[in-house]
């Protein structure tokens, strides 16, 4: 979900939505505790087309 969609959502402006993420973020640690990373991960692709279809 968007900060725009959050707006729609919730009636409050995308602005404040994006400094109540930025400031929850300052709120985070700098780096996860070396306990918590995790020894395997998955990553997903995501793949798109960009131009136009010639057919």
């Amino acid at each position: 979900m968007g900060f725009r969609q959050i707006e729609r959502c919730t009636d409050v402006s995308h602005n404040s939505v994006i400094n109540w993420v930025k400031q929850a973020a300052q709120q985070l640690p700098e780096h996860p505790p070396i306990e918590t990373i995790p020894d395997v991960g998955e990553l997903d692709e995501l793949q798109t087309f960009v131009g136009s279809k010639k057919t």
